[in-house]
């Protein structure tokens, strides 16, 4: 197994696991306090903003592949079992639901059709 393909497993295993915790935060049967703290891990790992921006030379990306395992090993060894055996089952589910190119394109088809009416309503109206 190369480099690239032993990165692309462990990413795909970080997202599952993220999904563990995004799931278990929402199941009523997890402790208020780890069910915040699971809530504030998948933010952050699901958030574009860093507490170290990416654009930063190696520190960048350092908080992404630290601090987001430990938040979700974290969750993962709080959570009742029978809380992290549903929530591993919903994420296995998510991960493995096909995705639909044709039906993303109809989306973004649908929003830049909505974008263009509105942009050509505010253009009249400020020539009126």
């Amino acid at each position: 197994m190369s480099l690239l393909d032993s990165l692309k497993e462990r990413a795909r295993k970080l997202k599952r696991q993220t999904l563990v915790a995004y799931f278990a935060a929402r199941d009523p049967r997890t402790p208020l306090l780890v069910r915040l703290l699971a809530l504030l891990v998948a933010a952050y790992a699901l958030s574009p903003i860093d507490l170290i921006p990416d654009f930063i030379p190696v520190l960048g990306y350092l908080d992404d592949l630290i601090l987001v395992p430990l938040g979700v090993s974290l969750v993962v060894s709080l959570l009742p079992e029978t809380v992290l055996t549903a929530a591993r089952q919903r994420a296995e589910a998510a991960v493995d639901r096909p995705t639909s190119k044709v039906a993303a394109l109809f989306i973004v088809a649908v929003w830049l059709l909505v974008l263009t009416v509105l942009v050509r309503w505010g253009m009249a109206a400020l020539h009126r």
